[in-house]
This record gives structure tokens, C-alpha cells and sequence, in this order.
């Protein structure tokens, strides 16, 4: 069996018949039990630790849990040998270990895994043996009790990597953007308040469910807030829409950037100036030169690997698409950018390039917004952190106070302060 780093879960049908359609045998007189399907499906959940509704739609759940989804169905197959390609990418250090936890367990069971993972902890956590492949080719097979992460590293992407997470280099400025107990009742979102800084990254963690992601639609304008006050540069505004959002200075780069971010058959050109059409083609007159022009200059700032702009975007790895999904909403210049899990499905050296290109943006200036599932990367790239629980935000952490310990017992809901911890 082989789980895909993206879903491929049919989205009109229930978390259940999902699950059923790899495990129950095809015949034109088969009767269905339903109740059986379902408590099968609430059986495989609960293995993989996901607190799903078997009867939920799966148009309706997140990211991390189709994968949740998808993981379970793989289980259920009963495989001797199992595929699992970046099966951690979209989850929380939580999810993560319940994943391990079920990973020891089939391999004490006798069958065999090949575990595909950019995430070298979980190489060192779970493997027996570890093979680098670099441009389509195998660099070397290693056991990985006589590896380091240093050496690990140096074989993926052929040379030294001395800072994954570069330092802040500039104090924060003036608040740009400010929350004052903004709620959203479709959404989840309740009593949400917290500012950001010119300059600084605002770092959001917690579990899946949390509603991290559901406050960056908010602040967006997909889901409009009903309740609160959202100031940018010192002035209320409303974000009913994207449309607003956009004018007001706001972008927001989604998680799930094959849906959300790039349109995989279209150009790097066409993608990088989508969100601009009225500023590079007044009047409609399509003026392909300035949009050539002005991918070219992306391509350049942001070290996108392609042959040209007009090469499609589906032809590029997951760390030039998600550049290319950046550089559209740079092209707005924005004054607050919102990145949902910026890094997801990327190898370790795209990640360094990328962490590189937000401290960039940071330092002339933008506030940006950061949520992610990769505990190491909200430490080591957030100068404040906010924690996020059942909608709200529950804790805000200053990054030097903070550890892995004291984010986890936050999103948890345990009564643990840190020290220069700020309770909501």
C-alpha cells in the first residue's frame, strides 16, 4: 500500500466510504453494512490517533486530516509492505508521534516500510537504513546508526548548510497589524488578539483543529470576521472579501499550494502576476513583455530553478512551486503576509532558501504572519510565538523563553507558563 504526500481521497463521498473503497471486495450484489463500514473506519482512526467523524465529508476536513484519512486506509489494507511518502507533512508534533508510535508497531509485526520524509529527526526516529537520492540519482545507502544530521545533510544537497534557520538582524518596528477579540462564528475563530511588527515574524502553532488556519481565512476575507477589530498601520478596516484583503495591504499564502497557491498547467509568468491583472494590464490590454519583465526579476530574487518564465509551474519541484506561489503575492506588495505552512513537502535545502527569503522580507520591513506544523521551524524562525487552542489563542511566547516543552503544554491545554510567557 502506498500513502501519497497529497490526499487522493474523493471528496463528495464520507470519511468512511473513503476508507471502505480499498478495503471491502467489488461485487454487483454485495450487500453493504453499514454499520460494520462504519466502525471499521472509527477502528482505523483511532489507530492513527485522528479524533474524525466517520461520517464527515471529506470536502470537509483539513489537510493534515485527509492525511490522517489516508493513512488509516493504508492500514487497513493489511500490507506486508508499506509506501509512505512525507506522510508527516502536514501534521503537528502530535499527529507525528502517534504515526511513529503506529510505525514501530508494523515494523515489530514484520512489514517492511520505505518512509519517504525531508524531516531528518524522523529518518533518525524510525529508520533502519537510509538512502539519499539528489537530481533522480542515488548518492548512497547508509545505516543510519553511523550517520549525523550534518552528514545526512551534506548528502542531500551536496554541500554545507550552516544555518537552516537564519538569525533575526533587526529589531521589530511599528505595529502594522492588530487583532482586538476578533471571532469568526463559521470558522471557529473566538476572541482572537494579538499585534505584529514591521520586521517580525509571528510565529502561530498548535494541533491540527487548532484554528490557525481558519484565523489566516479570516484575516483574509474567505471567511470575514463578525465580531472584533482588525487595525492595519494604525486604521480599522474591514476585509470582507480577498479582493479587500488585497487592497488593504494583506496576502496570505495557503498550506495546500496545489489547490491553493500555483495552477500547476499554467506559466511561472502567468502565475507570478495573477493577483495584479488590473496594475500590469490597465484597460485589459495584455502587455505580455511587463509580465515577462517582472517574472524574470522573481526568478532571479527568489533563485527559482527553471528554464525560463513561460515554463509551467507543474514541471517544478515542490519548493520552486511554492517560490513561484510567494512571488505572486510579493508582486501585490503587501504590508502583512500571511504563510500556512510555507515549508510542507519541501527538501532540506529549499527549506534553508526559503527560511532565508521570509528573514529577507522581515528585514525591509513586512510583518508577516507564519503558521506551521514543523515545532523546530516556528523556534527557530519566530521572534514571538502565539499559541492556538479550540480557536482561541491562548498563549503568546517571546522566542527566547520559548522550547518545544512550553509550545507543546500550551497547545495542549496544560498549565505550564514560561518564563516571559503571556497568558490570553
Amino acid at each position: 500500500a502506498c500513502i501519497y504526500q497529497q490526499p487522493a481521497l474523493l471528496p463528495d463521498l464520507s470519511v468512511a466510504e473513503n476508507i471502505a473503497l480499498s478495503l471491502e471486495p467489488v461485487s454487483p450484489f454485495r450487500i453493504v453494512r453499514w454499520k460494520e463500514r462504519r466502525a471499521r473506519a472509527q477502528q482505523l482512526l483511532q489507530r492513527v490517533g485522528a479524533a474524525i467523524d466517520p461520517d464527515a465529508d471529506v470536502r470537509e476536513l483539513s489537510m493534515p486530516e485527509q492525511q490522517l484519512v489516508e493513512i488509516a486506509k493504508a492500514l487497513g489494507a493489511g500490507a506486508r509492505l508499506l509506501i509512505m511518502d512525507e506522510p508527516t507533512a502536514s501534521l503537528t508534533q502530535k499527529e507525528v508521534h502517534l504515526l511513529l508510535k503506529v510505525i514501530r508497531s508494523l515494523r515489530s509485526e514484520g512489514v517492511g516500510i520505505i518512509y519517504i520524509s525531508h524531516r531528518l529527526e524522523e529518518i533518525f526516529e524510525v529508520a533502519d537504513r537510509v538512502t539519499v537520492l539528489r537530481d533522480g540519482e542515488s548518492v548512497g545507502t547508509h545505516s543510519v546508526s553511523g550517520m549525523d544530521e550534518a552528514g545526512l545533510i551534506r548528502m542531500m544537497v551536496g554541500r554545507e548548510i550552516s544555518m537552516i534557520y537564519p538569525p533575526s538582524e533587526s529589531a521589530p518596528g511599528k505595529v502594522v497589524l492588530s487583532l482586538e477579540r476578533v471571532s469568526c462564528g463559521a470558522s471557529g475563530v473566538k476572541d482572537v488578539s494579538f499585534d505584529v511588527r514591521a520586521g517580525e515574524i509571528f510565529g502561530l502553532a498548535g494541533l491540527v483543529g487548532a484554528g490557525r488556519t481558519e484565523l489566516a481565512r479570516v484575516l483574509f476575507g474567505i471567511t470575514p470576521a463578525d465580531a472584533g477589530r482588525i487595525t492595519l498601520c494604525g486604521q480599522a478596516v474591514s476585509v470582507r472579501n480577498p479582493r479587500e484583503a488585497v487592497r488593504q495591504g494583506i496576502a496570505y499564502l495557503p498550506e495546500d499550494r496545489r489547490r491553493h497557491g500555483v495552477i500547476l498547467e499554467m506559466a511561472i509568468a502567468a502565475n507570478m502576476t495573477m493577483a495584479i491583472h488590473s496594475r500590469l494590464f490597465p484597460g485589459a490590454w495584455l502587455r505580455t513583455s511587463a509580465e515577462r519583465l517582472l517574472a524574470e526579476q522573481y526568478i532571479r530574487d527568489l533563485a527559482v530553478k527553471t528554464p525560463g518564465a513561460k515554463a509551467a509551474v507543474g514541471t517544478l519541484s515542490g519548493g520552486n512551486q511554492q517560490k513561484v506561489a510567494l512571488a505572486r503575492w510579493l508582486a501585490t506588495e503587501p504590508k502583512v503576509l500571511i504563510l500556512d505552512e510555507p515549508t510542507q513537502g519541501v527538501d532540506v535545502g529549499a527549506k534553508a532558501e526559503i527560511h532565508r527569503i521570509i528573514r529577507g522580507l522581515a528585514a525591509k520591513g513586512l510583518a508577516v504572519v507564519m503558521i506551521s506544523s514543523d515545532l523546530p521551524e516556528i523556534l527557530g524562525m519566530s521572534d514571538r510565538i502565539g499559541v492556538m487552542r479550540g480557536g482561541r489563542l491562548t498563549s503568546i511566547l517571546e522566542s527566547e523563553n520559548a522550547d518545544a516543552h512550553s509550545v507543546m503544554a500550551a497547545a495542549l491545554g496544560q498549565s505550564h507558563v514560561a518564563k516571559g510567557e503571556v497568558l490570553a
